[in-house]
């Protein structure tokens, strides 16, 4: 395992129901990271498409085909790991909920080692009516350790942080479309679930407006022991930082919270 990583942040104004503009960002922006010697970067939430849902079967695509297999290729191309959620085509036409919210990790190698489907959906923007839910966490061991993935909404459920911690991640990469009368709660969540898992949190909120809703970016990367590493504004940009990954098992040796747990205690459904 190495000992340390270096990130890039794509935090971007994703246009809803424009895959081609999107795409284009994407594509200068990994050759941007990769340019800056990134061992990997992160996308927002669902940055190929944005929320308009009710048109999956038009613009989702299947996770062997289309957009995915385009990153794929540009992850193979810029040598990058790549990830940051789109949306999936799942089911056949014809059915009420056809795609999920799905967060693919892509290898410089040009292969796709796993991925995590968004298993909280956000009802306000009607996901639970055009989407089905992810039914497990999923975590990768990479060549720096065991990660993990979670998508926007799953934020405020710690629960699932806390299975990634107790199966041993160091990291989990959360991209997110997060508006502006929630900054706090987005800053103040992902430094809570970085602490209380003594783990690397690796974000990437969009930008701009859609609608009445302005998103608040502050993109950001939080170490094991709860300190900032970079955060961005809530402006375009391609944020770079290097984490110390060594240091998480300095934080969890010193401070062995996991020992200290009592699951036999625990009365939670």
């Amino acid at each position: 395992m190495t000992d340390s990583l270096t990130i890039s942040l794509g935090q971007f104004d994703t246009r809803w129901g424009q895959p081609d503009h999107n795409m284009a960002r994407v594509r200068e922006w990994v050759a941007e990271a990769a340019q800056r010697g990134s061992d990997v970067v992160v996308f927002p939430e669902l940055w190929d498409t944005g929320f308009v849902l009710d048109r999956a079967v038009e613009l989702g695509t299947g996770a062997t085909e289309g957009r995915f297999a385009e990153v794929a290729e540009l992850a193979q191309e810029h040598a990058i790991h790549i990830v940051g959620s789109m949306l999936e085509l799942g089911h056949p036409q014809g059915t009420s909920r056809p795609a999920y919210n799905t967060a693919m990790w892509f290898s410089p190698d040009g292969a796709s080692p796993g991925s995590y489907r968004k298993m909280h959906l956000f009802r306000p923007y009607d996901e639970d009516k055009y989407l089905l839910p992810g039914i497990s966490p999923h975590w990768l061991n990479l060549p720096w350790g065991m990660s993990s993935i979670g998508i926007c909404y799953d934020l405020r459920f710690p629960e699932l942080f806390r299975s990634y911690a107790v199966a041993g991640c160091w990291m989990c990469f959360l991209p997110a479309q997060w508006p502006y009368p929630r900054e706090m709660h987005w800053l103040t969540l992902l430094r809570a679930r970085a602490i209380e898992n003594q783990m690397i949190i690796v974000a990437c909120n969009r930008v701009g407006q859609e609608g009445d809703q302005v998103f608040c970016g502050r993109s950001t990367i939080i170490d094991a022991w709860g300190e900032t590493v970079i955060e961005g504004g809530d402006q375009e940009e391609l944020l770079t930082a290097t984490v110390d990954l060594a240091h998480v098992n300095y934080v969890r040796e010193n401070w062995p919270v996991f020992e200290d747990r009592r699951p036999d205690a625990y009365d939670i459904d």
